[in-house]
């Protein structure tokens, strides 16, 4: 079982979840796809963002977020990444068990969901305050190379992976 997951909450662009996928087999991260998706899962986009790859990311698919979250405590600590977030990735405590959850691209998280995960909700802290947020693939690499700083980090004769 992996110890180290990423959610896609309603993803909308075949894309961003298909480079999603790749970046997470590079991490052995599992990649989680909570539904509706904004794009079916067979388009010619989402395995050619996954390359080769694709056939072996075998992303998990939840029905809706509660089923998603009723699991999320056997999956580790939850990381909720959005532009509204009060503190930067990097103040987040990475433990060896981590899910890092992004919301949809078009307008991240759902309000009540936001709301709930307020004290969980991190940034990726940027200079120009014109830009809203970051492409949501971008992101799930920051935090995913973020988190194996840290884990390195903990344990210092651990290799980077």
């Amino acid at each position: 079982m992996a110890t180290l997951h990423v959610a896609l909450v309603e993803p909308e662009i075949h894309w961003n979840t298909g480079n999603t996928g790749r970046s997470c087999l590079a991490f052995g991260a599992q990649l989680h796809l909570i539904e509706p998706l904004g794009f079916s899962l067979e388009a010619h986009q989402v395995k050619r963002a996954g390359l080769d790859y694709w056939p072996r990311v075998r992303p998990e698919r939840w029905p809706s977020f509660a089923a998603f979250e009723a699991a999320l405590p056997s999956l580790g600590d939850a990381y909720f990444l959005s532009p509204d977030g009060a503190r930067p990735l990097w103040s987040a405590n990475f433990g060896p068990r981590s899910v890092l959850i992004l919301g949809r691209e078009s307008v991240g998280f759902d309000p009540a969901i936001r709301e709930r995960y307020r004290d969980r909700l991190y940034s990726i802290p940027m200079v120009d305050p014109e830009i809203r947020a970051l492409n949501l693939s971008t992101t799930a690499a920051l935090a995913l190379y973020e988190h194996a700083r840290q884990r390195a980090q903990a344990v210092e004769s651990a290799p980077l992976l």
